[in-house]
């Protein structure tokens, strides 16, 4: 249910473990590329316009419910 979430193109709110242990929330933004091989994603934050690449095992909140990818 979460990468069907992710992955199909509407707004999410997503809440990722960082390298140093903290929590990064990224609010309204969108999967532009997922690469399975690599198990990481794009994001693009629609309020800023930044991307940034994410590693789908550090994803543990998506719109407000917990998951594990």
């Amino acid at each position: 249910m979460a990468r069907t979430m992710l992955n199909s193109g509407d707004l999410v709110d997503i809440s990722v473990w960082k390298s140093d242990g903290s929590i990064l929330e990224l609010r309204n933004c969108i999967s532009l590329r997922y690469n399975f091989y690599g198990g990481w994603r794009n994001e693009k934050i629609l309020s800023s316009g930044e991307c940034c690449k994410i590693r789908d095992c550090c994803i543990f909140r998506a719109n407000d419910l917990e998951v594990f990818l």
